[in-house]
């Protein structure tokens, strides 16, 4: 069944003011990654917390266990969250998802340890990861369909670093908590109760984005079909199947790539690597700096030679160098901050390309439902069991194997990448229903 859509002369949001709308969006997704982050920060503290075992190795893989099913719910929340976008606005889905990412931080800062509650304590523990997984599903979608919706049709590149901008400066936050805590409070002190601070933290920041995000206007692509959509993920399930596989074709590399290279990474050097802990800490401090202030010129460049190229250029790269990345790593913060540095780089290709680049392939009344659905689902399996795959073949005497399977996923990804065919500036309130033209060999054309 198809849904009726308005005629393509939709205005866009006007000039005056969308940059304070994106400004507004984004601290709200700063403190959204900052919670998201701060858990696998602190995993080696938290480990002793929350599970009983005495051995550092394997409390460090109980929590990034934990870690992964927070993921599980991410397409339960891309789903809910999507759909709510798509019912109710993309404004009221940014606000929604930062109220559930607080209730999770709180309830990890007020969680009992193991030795005061037993096994209630690690039942808390995936509560809130189930709660900060429905929040970051919807987060993700919620976030790029605004930004993309709001930003001019030939400027979508650069607006779309905001994205990653705010989301690598809530793990840079993050990450200087993590040093500032390790540096001002003894080893006794953190386990005792400074590793409840950044999540205490994590909550406020998360209520004061929510309370931000109050002044988010809705975009005008979304108000042209509001009465449209009656079951976006229905409507979605049974009208595009084909177009929910495509995207999550375009995230197969890119969530095993940042989930490893922005967030695994100074663990696994500390872990694994034999790089101090402050030292590793830093590298990472500095990488994101670098990827920070190279992603504006990242979406001008996609912007200039459009989202295809780009992506290319992220697929073909981390197929080439994955493995010698690894290779180089171990040993040195200065290698791991090269390492870092060059994965950023080619992942930021990905990153100012891709929210456009999926969200055409669906129409306006469908778009967060769709994008949502499938980036979190494929978040959530590949992502999210990244860090403890790595960890787990590690132990295991394999950590050769993996870089492989990161090549593996980056090739998938990289022939999803050819077969497209859209454009930078494809036009996202398009009158038909069917969004970009498919062509008979699959392919998506703008």
């Amino acid at each position: 069944m198809k849904t009726a859509v308005p005629p393509a002369d939709v205005p866009t949001a006007p000039e005056r003011g969308r940059l304070r709308q994106i400004l507004l969006a984004s601290l709200g997704n700063a403190a959204e990654w900052f919670d998201w982050t701060v858990y696998v920060t602190f995993a080696a503290v938290l480990g002793p917390q929350f599970f009983p075992s005495g051995d550092g190795a394997t409390n460090v893989l109980e929590t990034l266990s934990v870690f992964a099913v927070g993921f599980l719910f991410r397409p339960v929340g891309g789903l809910l969250i999507g759909a709510y976008c798509d019912r109710r606005g993309r404004a009221a889905g940014l606000r929604l998802s930062l109220l559930l990412m607080a209730g999770g931080s709180l309830l990890i800062a007020l969680a009992p340890a193991h030795r005061t509650a037993g096994v209630l304590s690690p039942a808390l523990l995936v509560a809130a990861r189930a709660l900060q997984g429905l929040s970051a599903g919807g987060e993700s979608t919620a976030m790029s369909t605004y930004v993309t919706e709001t930003a001019p049709r030939r400027r979508r590149g650069l607006y779309s670093s905001a994205i990653y901008i705010s989301t690598t400066l809530g793990t840079l936050t993050a990450t200087f908590l993590a040093l500032l805590l390790r540096n001002t409070l003894t080893p006794d002190q953190l386990a005792d109760w400074g590793w409840r601070v950044p999540f205490a933290l994590g909550a406020l920041f998360a209520s004061y984005g929510w309370w931000m995000r109050r002044g988010v206007r809705e975009t005008p692509a979304f108000d042209a079909v509001r009465r449209h959509a009656r079951r976006p993920a229905w409507q979605v399930l049974r009208a595009h199947p084909r177009r929910v596989v495509r995207v999550a074709g375009f995230s197969l590399g890119a969530t095993v790539v940042y989930y490893t290279f922005a967030t695994y990474l100074p663990l696994y050097a500390q872990v694994h690597g034999g790089v101090a802990a402050n030292a590793a800490l830093w590298a990472s401090v500095a990488a994101q700096v670098v990827f920070m202030a190279a992603l504006p010129l990242l979406g001008i460049a996609t912007d200039r030679f459009g989202p295809r190229p780009t992506l290319l250029v992220f697929g073909g790269g981390f197929v080439c160098l994955t493995p010698a990345l690894f290779a180089v790593m171990s040993g040195s913060a200065v290698r791991l901050f090269a390492v870092m540095t060059a994965a950023l780089l080619l992942f930021g290709c990905y990153a100012t390309a891709a929210p456009a680049a999926t969200l055409q392939m669906f129409p306006t009344a469908l778009r967060s439902t769709g994008v949502g659905l499938s980036y979190a689902l494929t978040v959530a399996l590949f992502g999210g069991t990244a860090p403890y795959l790595n960890e787990y073949l590690a132990g295991l005497g394999h950590s050769a194997w993996y870089p492989w399977y990161v090549v593996l996923l980056c090739a998938t990804s990289t022939a999803f990448f050819l077969r497209f065919r859209g454009t930078a500036d494809a036009d996202l309130t398009a009158a038909e229903d069917t969004g970009p033209v498919l062509a008979e060999d699959g392919a998506v054309r703008g």
